[in-house]
């Protein structure tokens, strides 16, 4: 079995393409990533196994997210467990390309967990303001008990959006034809790099940091969703626009 450095060089030189990524994506997570896929590739560990991983640490950060009232310690350990999960994420795909390619189960199983990922972190979100109403500021009612319905509303919202995000760009993805053998790659746009910041999952980790303010972490949850919403809409004209140009 090839050493991490031996590993870590090979990958250098397998990487995916930059464009349509954000510079999170592209300058923490992926490069994170890679020393993670190196030592997974050193330990034997097959991708499926590193995607298992991910999956592991990004539903417990969701589990207890759900589970404990918030403070500054939980949003630590809550944005560190999805961080790294997500950089696990990462790391699947390069050790598949490491190991000579990937299959089809992998890649399967890589965008199941992803889907599941983000539905269970907005679902225990949604679990938090019903359980923790005065730590998020969210509650309501005559009595002053309870979550305020409008407040249930924002997970809600917020995890549609994702969803259809995510599957109307997996979507594209498949439709759109591939180019031609030997074409020219595009370039990688550093203005939609940082464009995509609001929206890249490595982000979104860093709202959990704010657990520990008491009602700050539903404004900012809030605005996150909001971002999303509108980058949603921009995102399914966009897809719509190139799909409509393909011949079928």
């Amino acid at each position: 079995m090839a050493s991490v450095g031996t590993a870590l060089r090979e990958l250098r030189g397998a990487q995916k393409s930059a464009k349509g990524v954000s510079l999170y994506s592209r300058f923490v997570n992926r490069p994170v990533g890679r020393y993670l896929a190196a030592g997974s590739y050193a330990l034997g560990l097959t991708p499926n196994q590193v995607t298992l991983i991910s999956a592991a640490l990004s539903f417990a950060g969701a589990a207890v997210v759900a589970l404990a009232s918030p403070s500054w310690a939980l949003g630590i350990a809550v944005w560190a467990l999805l961080a790294v999960g997500f950089a696990f994420d990462s790391a699947d795909g390069q050790l598949a390309r490491l190991r000579g390619g990937g299959s089809a189960a992998g890649e399967w199983l890589d965008h199941v967990v992803d889907c599941a990922k983000l539905t269970s972190l907005h679902t225990c979100v949604l679990i938090a303001f019903y359980r923790f109403p005065e730590a998020y500021g969210v509650g309501g009612g005559a009595d002053g008990g309870g979550a305020s319905a409008g407040w249930l509303l924002v997970p809600l919202g917020f995890q549609l959006a994702a969803v259809v995000t995510f599957f109307g760009g997996l979507l594209t993805e498949k439709l759109k034809p591939k180019p031609a053998p030997g074409s020219a790659a595009t370039a990688p746009s550093t203005l939609r790099a940082v464009a995509l910041l609001p929206v890249d999952y490595g982000v979104f980790c860093l709202v959990f940091l704010f657990l520990g303010g008491t009602g700050l972490f539903r404004w900012v949850y809030a605005g996150a969703g909001v971002m999303a919403a509108l980058f949603l809409v921009a995102f399914l004209a966009k897809w719509f626009r190139e799909l409509s140009a393909v011949p079928r």
